[in-house]
């Protein structure tokens, strides 16, 4: 019988295959039992060591995480649901961009700076904590990128005080969705839908020489700057208010992510380890 907030047998059929074999020395625990206590863990947001011993043994259940951190398993699970959601048709190619702060608790502050874990494959390395300072103490920006259907494609980590604007581009050239036949990787989507703090000429520029429309309303300094240079400032860009309805599916993801406590407040003292666990709430919400 599937606990609450397990993995279903329809998730399990799509992640077991994906799932590194026994290498050598002694047999790996039943890896469907950790990944539960993972995501026990994520949901709860309790420490490692009260994850219940059903799950196995919590140092397991930290070493597990660690591990396909470290050799991007939690990545490649992503790029595989996102491929095969592509494949059936189930994938529309307009996305929706934005930024969320996460408060950081004061446990997870400490992390030693020397040695510090790298995720090896998507999203980029993020060596050390990603910690930015505010008045309110550490804390963390999660961007996202969701497609038509508001689920994951692609995310970075950063310190709490980077802008969004600046991530945009990196966050579009992450996405590389395999083909399950013949082809190239798709990296291209239709449009892309922003809000106000991503309307700026180099990202319009930039998106345009990609070919990829550009849904974003105008700063009011922008429109004041354009209008003052007259018939130099050249025309407005072009605006569809009920394509930018849209754009709240990324603000239901963001929604949908923090309803694991473990995503809300942020405890993990690595940014590897921090975004493998926005990974794997990503995997359940694309597996659902």
């Amino acid at each position: 019988m599937v606990g609450r907030g397990e993995l279903t047998d329809k998730a399990w059929e799509r992640i077991a295959p994906l799932l590194p074999s026994n290498g050598k020395g002694r047999r790996w625990r039943d890896h469907r039992q950790v990944i539960n206590g993972i995501l026990w863990k994520l949901r709860t947001g309790a420490p490692w060591r009260d994850v219940p011993e059903r799950y196995g043994p919590w140092k397991t259940c930290h070493e597990r995480l660690r591990i396909w951190t470290m050799d991007g398993t939690w990545a490649r699970i992503l790029d595989e649901a996102v491929a095969k959601d592509d494949a059936a048709g189930e994938l529309e190619w307009v996305l929706s961009v934005d930024s969320t702060s996460i408060r950081a608790h004061q446990h997870a502050a400490g992390a030693p700076k020397k040695g510090a874990a790298l995720i090896r494959s998507r999203p980029s390395l993020w060596p050390g904590s990603a910690f930015g300072r505010s008045r309110g103490g550490l804390t963390s920006k999660i961007h996202l990128a969701v497609d038509g259907a508001g689920l994951p494609i692609s995310i970075i980590l950063t310190e709490g005080q980077a802008g969004g604007n600046p991530q945009l581009l990196p966050l579009l050239e992450q996405i590389s969705v395999a083909r399950q036949g013949p082809g190239r990787p798709r990296v291209t989507p239709q449009a892309v839908l922003a809000d106000k703090a991503y309307s700026h000429p180099s990202t319009r520029a930039a998106l345009g020489a990609r070919r990829i429309r550009f849904t974003s309303p105008e700063r009011s300094d922008q429109v004041a700057r354009r209008k003052a240079k007259g018939s130099a400032g050249g025309r407005p860009p072009a605006f569809d208010e009920e394509e930018y309805k849209r754009r709240n599916l990324v603000e239901r993801c963001f929604n949908r992510y923090k309803q694991f406590r473990d995503l809300a407040t942020r405890y993990a003292k690595r940014a590897a380890y921090y975004t493998s666990e926005v990974i794997i709430a990503s995997i359940i919400l694309r597996l659902k």
